[in-house]
């Protein structure tokens, strides 16, 4: 592994100090790229992340999506971890934490509202950093697609009626801008922008080839999207630190804790390791445009959900290289080519 990406968590620990370095001491800047969105979507964080999702998105192999269907078990794994366990287990440990164990340090409303934002983080499954995490762990690009894709349409009709159900709320409203709007930047652009580069780049080692090129800038796009997102929130980072770390011990045990279960399953499962990778990844990460943009129209933008939402951005990245660690050092759990299921 090139020295670059193999200290690629030095350097996210690095990018993280200097975004909070920047954002304290160059707020404006922030402030000004901060308003550059729409739909409550940062077009320069959309800019970086497309050029992390590119190189994947050139590796799909369309003549070879068909053949996802003969082996349906990671894809059945990620819709149950997603849809019928996540959103659930994460409302239970915001309950558990903000009104038991941090009920004497947080007034019940405020607690309330950091439920209320943990959940919509569990409803939400994640729609682009997921194909940064596959590339990471050499999952298989066709698969983690189609992942995605089926993820994506559920999510149309599934997140309002989960999260209205466990927010108590009956008319919670889907931002279809905001989910559109993600779809089209996050999969569907650098799909389109992906096909065409296989295409005239012809054979499977110029696109190999050509992949190996991009992945300093692909990382380089990884580490600005870390500066831009720790300097969009180093005021309240350095504000409130005690609700930060509050809602993240939660936070981060309901992550590690789905992975276990998820990876636990794939095992068991037998699933190729390029296929179980990013079927527990998809999982454990968060759709977090979707989440913010939520909890401010429905609680508000000073709001303790929106807070809660915030910090579910900030922890993701630290958190999915460490599980991505984990999964590149497993590899050996999952024997190439074996289907029996073994429950």
């Amino acid at each position: 592994m090139p020295f670059f990406e193999r200290y690629l968590s030095v350097w996210v620990a690095l990018a993280i100090a200097a975004g909070v370095a920047l954002g304290v001491a160059v707020p404006g800047v922030f402030e000004a790229v901060a308003g550059f969105e729409y739909a409550h979507v940062n077009l320069a964080v959309a800019v970086f992340i497309w050029v992390m999702v590119y190189p994947m998105m050139i590796q799909i192999d369309f003549t070879a999506i068909k053949k996802v269907g003969q082996n349906p078990r990671g894809l059945l794994l990620t819709l149950v971890i997603n849809w019928l366990i996540k959103p659930f287990t994460m409302a239970a440990l915001g309950w558990l934490f903000f009104k038991v164990f941090f009920a004497g340090w947080v007034d019940p409303q405020t607690a309330t509202e950091y439920i209320a934002g943990m959940i919509l983080l569990g409803v939400a499954p994640c729609t682009a950093m997921v194909f940064v995490w596959s590339q990471l762990t050499k999952g298989d690009a066709n698969y983690t697609l189609v992942q995605v894709s089926v993820n994506d349409i559920i999510m149309v009709f599934a997140f309002a009626p989960i999260a209205g159900l466990l927010l108590g709320v009956s008319d919670i409203t889907v931002p279809w801008d905001t989910l559109l709007l993600s779809v089209g930047l996050y999969v569907v652009l650098p799909l389109l922008a992906g096909m065409v580069t296989r295409y005239m780049l012809g054979s499977e080692e110029r696109v190999a080839n050509f992949v190996h090129t991009l992945k300093p800038v692909s990382v380089m796009g990884l580490l600005a999207t870390v500066v831009l997102l720790f300097g969009f929130q180093a005021e309240t980072i350095l504000a409130k630190p005690m609700a930060i770390v509050l809602i993240a011990i939660p936070l981060l045990i309901q992550t590690y804790g789905i992975f276990i279960i998820a990876y636990w399953a794939a095992k068991r499962l037998r699933l190729a390791h390029n296929v179980a990778g990013p079927a527990c990844l998809i999982g454990t990460s968060n759709f977090f445009e979707l989440a913010v943009a939520v909890a401010i129209s429905v609680f508000g933008l000073h709001s303790g959900a929106a807070l809660a939402t915030v910090v579910g951005v900030l922890v993701e990245v630290p958190v999915m290289l460490s599980l991505v660690a984990i999964i590149n050092r497993t590899k050996h759990w999952f024997p190439e080519g074996q289907e029996k299921i073994d429950l």
